[in-house]
């Protein structure tokens, strides 16, 4: 099961978007659009999910290949029908629908492009770091330029650290980035109805802050096993979650970096937007930095 489930609070967009001619598109027109759908919507969680799921199924190990090319649009097979995915080709896209229609029916934005920047975008809205953003990324023409399983390509949350090292290193990350990225756990919540687990991380879960840490830190967990028979980590007291995955991060060499995260935010800030968007960019050749 995957270890990034996050979630908006609507399935319904009221907001209305003003169509305009190709011409006049910018990319401060896009990222308008976007940071005032987070700000109606509660959305950043899962745009960020969503990114991460298009982007993380590259791998250079025992499986190859892999990209952010936003297959995960087509649900006849691939990528939209992965069980890590459950959500996203429903619940995401639906509430990135207009400024889909408005932006990428255009050729303005390629999907892809898209939901990084409806990530980043997010991210920033909710408090985070200010993330570069380079274009350029193609979209997949169908479901079969999809990779062939989620499995060893994105991580389950109910393992621990050697599953973490089998997924992330093979991407090039270390193990200092596998906290950095893990704190993007930060915001957004598990529900059980997509990944089985159940639950928000953080008691403010839609403030992107180093807040995963310091509360990992703080609060005492026990074991709970959800309604659909997923083991978790649970705080009585404050309602909130950890998985088998987030916890792991406390055995060494991780606990360091988590301490640190926790006593100096502008570090997670700084070490996150390195590894997050190199994850935005595996498999990715010849980015711009304009649309």
């Amino acid at each position: 099961r995957s270890l990034l489930h996050r979630a908006s609070f609507s399935e319904t967009l009221t907001m209305g978007i003003h169509f305009c001619k190709p011409s006049t598109m910018s990319l401060a027109d896009i990222k308008a659009d976007i940071k005032a759908l987070v700000a109606e919507k509660s959305c950043g969680p899962i745009f960020i999910r969503l990114s991460w799921h298009d982007a993380g199924v590259y791998s250079t190990g025992k499986l190859t290949g892999g990209c952010p090319n936003a297959a995960m649009r087509f649900t006849d097979a691939g990528e939209g029908t992965f069980g890590a995915n459950a959500g996203l080709p429903t619940v995401a896209l639906d509430l990135l629908k207009p400024i889909t229609e408005k932006y990428v029916t255009a050729g303005v934005i390629s999907n892809a492009d898209l939901w990084t920047l409806a990530a980043n975008v997010g991210i920033e809205a909710m408090g985070g770091p200010a993330i570069p953003t380079r274009f350029g990324r193609t979209d997949a023409a169908s479901s079969a330029e999809s990779v062939e399983s989620q499995v060893g390509r994105l991580p389950d949350g109910d393992k621990g650290t050697d599953h973490l090292r089998e997924i992330f290193h093979p991407k090039g990350f270390t193990d200092k980035d596998i906290v950095a990225l893990s704190g993007a756990h930060t915001v957004g919540k598990c529900h059980a109805d997509r990944s089985g687990f159940d639950g928000k991380w953080t008691e403010d879960h839609l403030t992107f802050s180093n807040s995963y840490f310091t509360e990992m830190l703080a609060k005492e967990y026990a074991d709970e096993v959800t309604a659909q028979g997923c083991p978790q980590k649970a705080c009585k007291k404050s309602g909130t979650i950890m998985l088998i995955s987030d916890l792991a991060l406390l055995e060494a060499p991780y606990r360091e970096t988590v301490e640190l995260y926790a006593k100096d935010q502008e570090a997670f800030f700084k070490d996150f937007t390195a590894a997050w968007v190199k994850l935005q960019e595996n498999g990715c050749e010849g980015l711009r930095d304009t649309l």
